[in-house]
């Protein structure tokens, strides 16, 4: 949630960055500014009036202690005439203050300086890429026919188990999907990321925290009888852990990572890029989270956009970079980082992680603060990234790696899979 001090000191600019995000109702950050000065002017009122009420009644105690009893009672006549006069304002206030929240939390965050304007996909900034493309005989097929041929991801049956867009991965499949997210935990773990296994439910409270709701409320699994959600993703339980605490700045940087199951409802997809394990409704991921000192956010942006280069180069699959646009960022992030990898059968680059720092926003929401050498309490930045999701990279692997009778796995998951390829 952006501040309302930095909307109020900075209005043109938030304006301008906030159209680099192309939002469209510019004129909330007026209206947000007016219902702030309704809000002071309301909190004022009542201030007065409940001063004025605090100096009668302490003079009804002295007038008492005289016996001044009549003087006593005139004065208790205007504590009831300040209090019918509070009861009206504090209402108000009230109401002002939930009408200007409610408002507020529809505000994106603030895009970074770096971030490229634009509108779509395709004006998102290749930054760099890395890994070979394969050269894939005539005979290649995509991964949804490999995942047949080898009988190790079944959606028919998970179809009549649960729904469309929902997998049964199977022996070597199961054992594969094992494989990848115990070696990403321990390639995370070695890079000083604490490991953390959070439930796969939140309440209303832990959504709203990192900016799930109200912006993607559409896409979470709701149960109304318990109103809790689905996560999406672990770094909503996982960043949440600190909510509403005052850490140590000596503590700083905390360094999370979990596996969980990921549930998104995607609604409206549809089509050849939606086929086989390109999206599905649930699936495995690999989170990292980091709450850093604000000083330092953008070097540890670079640090976990190495450290997933890193993970994706010990697969030894092909990969780019994107620096996302203004258009095509979340609700939350002020500066994002995608990675995708080439899968060759398909001939098409397919999202498998993205690094965001989040500054203030969802920290701002949550109250994870902690304060500085002066005394000062201060919020903590954000950050997070997938590390990594399964069912693309997955897809990648298949796909780069078939031969005519078997799938070649990188040498990186050898030990935890126990064998050098699928056959």
């Amino acid at each position: 949630m952006l501040q309302l001090q930095a909307l109020r000191q900075n209005t043109q600019a938030v304006k301008d960055r906030l159209a680099i995000k192309n939002f469209k109702n510019i004129e909330w950050i007026d209206e947000i500014i007016a219902m702030d000065d309704e809000r002071k002017r309301l909190q004022l009122d009542s201030d007065t009036a409940q001063s004025k009420i605090n100096a009668a009644s302490k003079e009804i105690g002295q007038l008492m202690a005289k016996g001044q009893r009549e003087e006593a009672e005139t004065k208790k006549q205007e504590v009831v005439s300040y209090k019918s006069l509070l009861q009206p304002i504090a209402e108000k206030l009230e109401q002002v203050e939930k009408e200007l929240n409610d408002k507020l939390v529809l505000l994106p965050n603030l895009p970074a300086a770096i971030v490229p304007a634009g509108k779509t996909p395709a004006d998102n900034v290749v930054v760099r890429e890395g890994g070979n493309k394969p050269s894939l005989s005539k005979d290649a097929v995509p991964h949804w026919d490999l995942i047949k041929k080898y009988d190790i991801v079944d959606f028919e049956t998970g179809a009549k188990i649960t729904g469309s867009g929902f997998a049964l991965y199977k022996g070597q499949g199961a054992k594969l999907q094992r494989a990848l997210s115990h070696y990403f935990l321990d390639f995370n773990t070695a890079a000083g990321y604490t490991e953390y296994l959070p439930p796969l439910m939140v309440n209303e409270a832990t959504a709203y925290g990192t900016g799930q709701l109200p912006d993607k409320e559409g896409q979470m699994y709701y149960m109304p009888e318990d109103n809790f959600y689905m996560i999406p993703t672990s770094e909503v339980p996982v960043t949440n852990i600190y909510r509403d605490e005052i850490v140590k700045e000596e503590s700083l940087p905390i360094k999370m990572t979990a596996f969980s199951s990921c549930f998104r409802r995607e609604a409206g997809s549809f089509g050849k890029d939606v086929r086989g394990l390109n999206r599905v409704h649930q699936f495995d991921k690999v989170e990292i989270v980091q709450l850093v000192h604000p000083d330092k956010s953008y070097d540890t942006l670079d640090e976990m956009v190495q450290h997933v280069e890193k993970l994706l180069n010990s697969l030894e699959l092909p990969y780019r970079i994107l620096r996302l646009c203004g258009g095509d960022m979340s609700f939350a992030s002020a500066i994002t980082y995608d990675f995708e990898v080439f899968s060759a059968a398909q001939e098409k680059w397919l999202e498998v992680s993205s690094v965001s720092n989040f500054e203030t926003f969802q920290t701002n929401r949550m109250k994870i603060r902690f304060k500085d050498s002066d005394g000062k309490t201060k919020l903590v930045h954000s950050l997070n990234g997938s590390s990594l999701a399964l069912p693309r990279i997955m897809a990648c692997l298949l796909e780069n790696n078939q031969e005519a009778d078997k799938i070649n796995l990188p040498a990186a998951l050898h030990p935890y899979f126990g064998a050098a390829f699928i056959s």
